[in-house]
């Protein structure tokens, strides 16, 4: 079999901020201003409908973003805010935006972790996270919903946490974080895990949708081609990490400093995150062996 091509990452996506965007017939996108090493070029919001409309990630509590939004909602009825998930780029306006428009909030549950805490473990992204937003109608997987004058389908896509949901149109996968175009997903645990997210790629790459359109980033042409170079890349990931190991990294410091020797120190952090959700990964997978205590982790192969 011959080897997978790695990911074509599009970092030259340059939106206009605040403007809405169509980008096919009853789907339109604004960008918001939270620019960072994380969000990129800052979170996609999609109103979703013609005549009808519902909001699909509202984003970041920003009041030029959220007067953006309601610019290009005009005079339209909004039926209800949608959320991928409830990291709070995504989700942190959503019960103000509700208000407003006093529309219904439907999400994939409340926050959750895709496991149990470990004993002295913390979670990394604990503030990043809406902990307290309930939502009025919790989503299920393949369930058919009308969103504005559209019709959706639900897709439950754990991984980079454990509520993701991605939506599809005809032919389109609103594919949220779990498939970007600028890059690979943020997988922390135990927020994420790596075993949910390697699951959730073989189930998009198997739905019949061609276009994606990320919540971070431009449009994704070959979408399921793109989720298989990135299912390519997190195997060549986990690679890397066992011959790191295996030439003698005993700490998640050593195995980050081995693959990642250039990036800048905010990258180096989320690539530290994404390693300690491929060493769980191995773990699980009998590959790993690896002691826990006070002072973090020590790996050895199997």
């Amino acid at each position: 079999m011959a080897p997978q091509a790695p990911p074509t990452f599009d970092t030259q996506f340059s939106p206009k901020v605040g403007a809405g965007i169509a980008l096919a017939p009853g789907l339109t996108r604004i960008t918001a201003p939270n620019a960072s090493p994380y969000t990129f070029t800052g979170t996609n919001s999609f109103l979703l409908g013609t005549n009808r409309v519902a909001i699909l990630d509202p984003g970041p509590d920003d009041t030029a973003h959220l007067e953006s939004l309601h610019r290009a909602i005009a005079d339209r009825e909004v039926s209800a805010i949608l959320l991928t998930h409830t990291h709070r780029d995504h989700s942190a306006a959503a019960a103000k935006v509700a208000a407003r428009y006093k529309a219904p909030l439907w999400f994939g549950g409340p926050h959750r972790l895709s496991r149990p805490l470990r004993r002295f473990e913390r979670n990394p992204i604990k503030t990043s996270c809406d902990w307290d937003l309930m939502p009025d109608r919790t989503l299920t997987d393949g369930e058919t919903i009308t969103a504005g004058d559209l019709t959706l389908t639900v897709h439950t896509t754990p991984g980079h946490c454990a509520n993701h949901l991605a939506f599809g149109l005809p032919d389109i996968l609103l594919s949220g974080d779990h498939v970007m175009g600028w890059n690979s997903t943020l997988v922390s645990v135990p927020d994420g895990s790596m075993a949910d997210y390697f699951a959730s790629l073989d189930k998009v790459i198997a739905l019949p949708y061609r276009h994606f359109h990320p919540a971070h980033g431009g449009p994704i042409e070959d979408g399921r081609a793109h989720a298989e170079a990135l299912k390519g890349h997190r195997q060549m990931r986990n690679d890397q990490l066992l011959a790191a190991v295996g030439n003698g990294a005993k700490t998640l410091g050593a195995v980050v400093k081995v693959i990642y020797p250039t990036q800048p120190a905010k990258i180096r952090m989320a690539a530290r995150m994404t390693m300690a959700a491929h060493v769980e990964y191995l773990e699980q997978r009998g590959a790993l062996k690896v002691k826990r205590g006070l002072l973090g982790i020590r790996l050895a192969l199997a």
